[in-house]
Formats: C-alpha cells, structure tokens, sequence
C-alpha cells in the first residue's frame, strides 16, 4: 500500500477509538514485552505509526519514561496522539516506510500494528536497525497472514480473493535475524454480522483494497458476507511480535 493511501485511511478513521478494541489489547501486550527488555534508564525513543497513543500509554503504565519522540504518517494521528498523552513527548509527521527521522540514534524504536501496511516490511526494519544506538532494539506488533481468516475463507468459497493485504509472512521477518524467535498470539473478534465487520475495519482506517483488486459485485459481496455470518462472524488476528536489535544484525 503506498503512504499517501495509508495516510488517507487513517486521517478518515475519526472514531479508531471506538473500534479499535484488538489494537488496545495488542499495544498492552507489546509494552509489557518492552517492558523486559534491558533498556538503558533514561531511552531514546522512537515510536511509529503511534495512531492515536495505545503503545506509549501503555509502556506509560509500565513505568517506562525516557526521551520521546512520537509519530505516525497522518498527523491527524498526531494530533489525536498529542490529545491523549500532552505536550512533554515530541511529536512528528514520518512516513516510517521511507522517511528518516531528525533526531538519533535511539535505544528503542518501536511500532504496534503499523508495520503490516508498508509496501515492504521487511526492508523497512532493517532501516530502523541502522538507526538504533549500540545495544538498542527494535520491537514491533505486526499482523501476518493467518489475519482475517475467515472473511478469506467466505471468499475463498464463493471462489474469489478479498481485498485485504497478503500480510508478511513469518519466513520473511525471520530473515531479518531476530534477537530472539518470532512470538505469535491470536485475537478472535466476534461481530453481529459481516457489516459489523467491515464497519470496524473502516473505523480503524484498515478497509484500503491491495492494490489491484477490484470490488465485488453487490450480489458476490453479499454471497461472501453470508457465507462470513454463516461461520459466526468471527475475525481472527494474527499478530506476530519481532524483537531486533544491533547485536542479532546479519555479519
């Protein structure tokens, strides 16, 4: 997905909030993973994709403090972010796929669920690698492919590929040499009907096509939906958490 689309999606997702229940619980459980990390006292930080501020209030709660520097590449996000946690953290518009950030070299950078709309994921990380301070670390959330299984499946059976992301696979970011294995949970989200659903998907900013797929017809989507509610309306997430760091760097 390119960044202005990303950007776009999200700057529309006025009430993420409201609808973002899994990324609440994901950003949790990342910042208790960073928690027990052997990070300097006072750390750099550098957030991105931070989305409306679920991660650094998080990592607030576990008593993380150090140098901030907070960003997404919507600064509606920004703003929303600044509105939850105030001023004291700095702020900023970056694309994390292809920009480079002011200031560094950090002793964290991290990111929960954002990672899984750039174009190539893998190749981003490892620019981030190349902005950590010595003995820093790179922790993200990102969804993988198992993500949306079902609304896949009711494709599937009405012959047909949806329109979300192919996500990461793990194979790739495991390329990347990681710190330490690849950890995956799974988040299973019950809604009241397919609609729900994609209503959901829209509040979070998450309903932009892959690029090349084209819409259903109305009578096909409605097939697949059916087929979605027959199963139980269920969404699964997948979320692959990466720990990288200078030291687990390829020679």
């Amino acid at each position: 997905m390119s960044g202005e689309s990303v950007a776009s999606a999200f700057a529309a997702a006025a009430n993420y909030d409201r609808h973002a229940r899994v990324q609440r619980l994901v950003a949790r459980e990342l910042a208790r993973r960073i928690a027990a990390l052997p990070l300097a006292p006072s750390p750099r930080v550098l957030e991105i994709g931070c989305g409306t501020g679920f991660l650094t209030q998080a990592l607030r709660e576990q008593g993380l403090s150090g140098d901030w520097l907070i960003t997404d590449i919507a600064p509606a996000m920004v703003e929303r972010a600044r509105a939850r946690l105030g001023s004291a953290p700095s702020y900023a518009v970056l694309d994390g796929e292809h920009g480079t950030p002011e200031s560094g070299p950090f002793d964290l950078i991290c990111s929960s669920l954002a990672t899984q709309w750039f174009a190539n994921e893998p190749a981003a990380l490892a620019r981030w690698r190349k902005w950590l301070a010595p003995e820093g670390h790179v922790m993200i959330a990102t969804l993988g492919p198992g993500t949306f299984e079902e609304w896949r499946a009711a494709h599937a059976a009405e012959g047909h590929v949806p329109g979300t992301p192919a996500f990461t696979p793990a194979a790739a970011l495991e390329d990347l040499h990681p710190a330490e294995p690849l950890t995956l949970d799974r988040y299973r989200e019950r809604h009241a009907d397919a609609r729900a659903f994609l209503h959901t998907l829209r509040g979070i900013g998450a309903d932009t096509s892959a690029p090349g797929h084209r819409p259903l017809p109305s009578g096909t989507l409605r097939r697949v939906m059916r087929r979605f509610e027959a199963a139980g309306a269920i969404a699964t997430y997948e979320v692959m958490t990466c720990h990288l760091s200078q030291a687990s760097g390829p020679a």
